[in-house]
């Protein structure tokens, strides 16, 4: 059960349990009579469910970084915080858009429902917009035929197991940020799945290059050697979208990442 239907049933427990009392419980109670302990406490719930379900399904919702595929613009244990309405108000649990703000923008950090099973979150960076041809060939990302320009920076010290990346600062749509490029890793993802509209793709030995389809986006992890994306899995539609990463509140090992990212 996932923690949103989670938060609903308890919302929806406790709203009829602090209804109920309101107009049937309470009139048979006389006056210095006390409350029963679970009408007690399902009306002092109601109220606080009711805040955290509100802003967790339609402002903002935390999430915490599982893996290394975004290093180092995220970093496992990073505790963040997603913009729910960016993209467009959904439904909380069904997911359905009722009003379409904004669209995704290359470059933007996207969490979104994985694929090939919405009930996990996934996190990437936007690469490819609908009708893009993205190509990732021989390490070099291609939008629409015209070469993403990287600028090298300071190799990256990987901290949990003590190693060097090649690091770039790369240029994706408005959006400035860091990449990691492991040299001995071959250009090829190693494995890919069957997908839907896996038919726009085309891979080879130096890499894979795609078409995107209507409604759907190219998301791509910014430690390029160590992550599972939308080479190895496909495209992520529109309606799997959760939100835009947009802060880091906090990690427990690193204190000081406190604050925002590109």
């Amino acid at each position: 059960m996932s923690f949103a239907l989670l938060l609903f049933l308890l919302l929806l427990i406790t709203g009829i349990v602090a209804l109920a009392d309101r107009v049937h419980f309470a009139r048979l109670r006389g006056k210095e009579e006390r409350e029963p302990w679970w009408i007690e406490y399902g009306k002092s719930f109601f109220p606080v469910i009711l805040i955290v379900f509100l802003l967790r399904s339609f402002l903002v919702e935390p999430f915490k970084i599982p893996s290394g595929s975004m290093v180092p613009t995220l970093v496992v244990g990073d505790f963040i915080l997603v913009n729910k309405f960016t993209y467009g108000i959904r439904l909380p649990i069904i997911h359905k858009k009722i009003t379409a703000l904004n669209v995704p923008e290359r470059g933007d950090v996207m969490v979104f429902r994985y694929p090939e099973d919405p009930s996990t979150d996934y996190i990437k960076r936007v690469v490819g917009l609908p009708g893009d041809r993205v190509s990732y060939l021989n390490k070099t990302l291609r939008i629409n035929g015209v070469e993403v320009q990287k600028k090298p920076l300071p190799d990256y010290l990987h901290r949990e197991r003590i190693h060097y990346s090649k690091q770039y600062s790369e240029r994706n749509g408005n959006v400035e940020h860091a990449i990691l490029i492991e040299d001995d890793a071959p250009p090829a993802v190693p494995f890919v799945k069957q997908f839907p509209h896996r038919e726009n793709c085309t891979y080879n030995a130096d890499g894979v290059a795609c078409t995107v389809p209507s409604g759907h986006y190219y998301m791509m992890g910014d430690n390029r050697d160590n992550s599972a994306d939308s080479r190895v899995w496909g495209f992520v539609p529109d309606e799997n979208i959760v939100g835009r990463a947009f802060f880091i509140w906090f990690n427990f090992s690193e204190p000081s990442r406190f604050g925002r990212f590109k």
